[in-house]
């Protein structure tokens, strides 16, 4: 999907984006903690297989809905999206990193996250 955002639609989805966020940052967790568990004392508290298997659903559950909605997922640890946009007639996404209380940054789509600048 070839979706741009305005600076306000994108605002608008970040509530919901920061909730969906903490799905993906509980299921990382364990995912972690399972698999550092069952390397250590072969098993684990918070499952087995299934376990993994039904965390690894809820992520990319999460990740694809984000998708197919237009906004680009740059990374889950730490959760990184990008919403693509066009400002000042530029190419640009405007960009939410994991723990940022709101959508205040964005960078040239073809300088990436280094780019960064403040809204």
């Amino acid at each position: 999907m070839n979706r741009l955002f305005t600076v306000d639609e994108a605002r608008a989805l970040l509530p919901e984006i920061i909730d969906d966020a903490g799905l993906v940052i509980a299921a990382r967790a364990d995912l972690a903690e399972i698999a550092h568990d069952r390397q250590v004392r072969d098993h684990s508290e918070l499952g087995g297989i299934p376990e993994i298997k039904a965390l690894e659903a809820r992520i990319e559950d999460v990740l694809g809905g984000w998708a197919e909605r237009g906004i680009e997922v740059k990374g889950v640890a730490p959760v990184l999206v990008d919403f693509p946009a066009v400002l000042d007639g530029v190419s640009v996404r405007l960009c939410w990193i994991e723990g940022e209380p709101e959508l205040a940054w964005y960078h040239r789509t073809d300088l990436g996250f280094a780019g960064r600048r403040p809204l």
